[in-house]
């Protein structure tokens, strides 16, 4: 039976409490603050308190109702003035204590605003604490000269107390500037991440059509004194590239313009993703460009994640734009194998044995995360793979890429 009743128990404290966290801190300081003076007035309760001048107890008069209402509701102010705060609590406790009213379990708003001192006070910290300081010292000497029976032990072993309280606060706020601090760098890594990978993108969509583009304009431009009558399969070759591009680039934008779509949204977007399938598409550009291009493909292909899919499709497509760049007319030739385990893509480029540049040349990283075969191979490594690559013995350039196999089930 118990056992039943166990989770109304906790339903019905998760509501206040989920009530207090929806409430601004101001909200909450100034409840907290209102408590604590309806509790200074509950006699089971008086004798709990701070006290320090243990004078000769004095009659209760509106002036000491006033001195202990003085010394609770300031606190509702203790996170945005935390400096005025204290300094009126301490001020009330102190003419409360000289005065030799009653101890009162509002005495405690003194702890409270000696720890917010310490947790939220953000300028002259120590400048704070040092004329906090001074005025307890000030407060032990009248208090003495008052005829207080307590010694130097016990007015430095209070003040212990309060510096003890002072410190938890100031560990709080030390925290809590360090879990900032985290945040803060986290976000810029996943900031400067994310510009990484954007680079990536458009320097792979943007390096290989224009590069196409190119090559189809230079072949057009030669046709048009040597074979006229196929000048304009050159030009519709370079308005078919710039299409393709135009379409990628409007998926790119998509992707990062897809803040909070739903995942119908997101499936509808992923058919537009390049793919493995579509290497074949990325062969026939090279053709039409007057790259001599051989395609081969081994194994069954199983659909992939779809960072898989997209980092195979951009090491063809690097690799074939460095050889329609650096080794224009060569023969080239892709093999993608298709294993269990992994997937396996080769792109070898022929070239003069003697030529220096029937390689393409491969770029340093720079502090924007790379271009080129450098921003590839970190693509690469994101899924776990591997990319070599490199000029040929005996001529050429080849790129190597492995990436483990991770199949969708369907």
């Amino acid at each position: 039976m118990m056992s039943r009743q166990a989770p109304w128990g906790l339903s019905e404290l998760r509501a206040p409490l989920g009530w207090w966290q929806r409430q601004a801190a101001s909200h909450k300081d100034g409840l907290c603050a209102l408590v604590l003076a309806v509790l200074a007035f509950v006699p089971t309760l008086s004798k709990i308190g701070a006290q320090i001048g243990d004078l000769p107890e004095r009659p209760a008069s509106a002036l000491g109702l006033g001195l202990t209402l003085t010394q609770t509701l300031p606190l509702a102010a203790r996170r945005r003035w935390p400096a005025g705060t204290l300094t009126v609590v301490a001020c009330a406790f102190a003419v409360h204590q000289s005065l030799g009213f009653a101890t009162t379990f509002g005495s405690l708003g003194l702890y409270f605003a000696v720890y917010s001192a310490g947790a939220h006070q953000v300028r002259f910290r120590l400048v704070s604490a040092a004329v906090a300081s001074a005025a307890y010292a000030g407060l032990a000497v009248i208090l003495n000269r008052l005829g207080s029976p307590q010694g130097v032990p016990d007015y430095l072993a209070f003040y212990l107390a309060l510096a003890v309280v002072w410190l938890v606060g100031s560990t709080v706020r030390t925290r809590r500037a360090e879990e900032a601090e985290r945040r803060r760098l986290a976000a810029e890594v996943a900031t400067a991440a994310e510009r990484a990978r954007i680079a990536r993108e458009l320097h792979d969509v943007v390096t290989h059509h224009v590069t196409a583009m190119v090559v189809q304009a230079d072949a057009a431009q030669f046709l048009l004194t040597s074979a006229p009558e196929r000048a304009g399969e050159g030009l519709s070759a370079v308005s078919d590239t710039g299409r393709r591009a135009l379409t990628e680039l409007r998926y790119l934008l998509g992707v990062l313009e897809a803040t909070g779509d739903s995942s119908a949204a997101d499936r509808a977007r992923a058919d537009r993703v390049p793919t493995l399938g579509r290497v074949g598409d990325l062969v026939e550009h090279a053709r039409s460009a007057g790259q001599p291009v051989e395609f081969s493909e081994q194994g069954e292909r199983r659909p992939q994640p779809l960072e898989v899919e997209l980092a195979a499709y951009r090491v063809v497509q690097e690799a074939l734009t460095n050889a329609m760049k650096h080794a224009t007319g060569q023969p080239t030739r892709v093999l993608v194998r298709h294993g269990k385990e992994r997937i396996e893509i080769e792109v070898t480029t022929d070239g003069p044995d003697d030529s220096p540049t029937a390689a393409p040349v491969t770029r340093k990283p720079s502090p924007a995360g790379g271009r080129g075969l450098a921003g590839l191979r970190a693509r690469v490594r994101m899924v776990d793979g591997e990319l070599e690559a490199g000029p040929r013995p005996e001529g050429g350039f080849e790129v190597r890429a492995t990436i483990p196999s991770k199949p969708v089930q369907e």
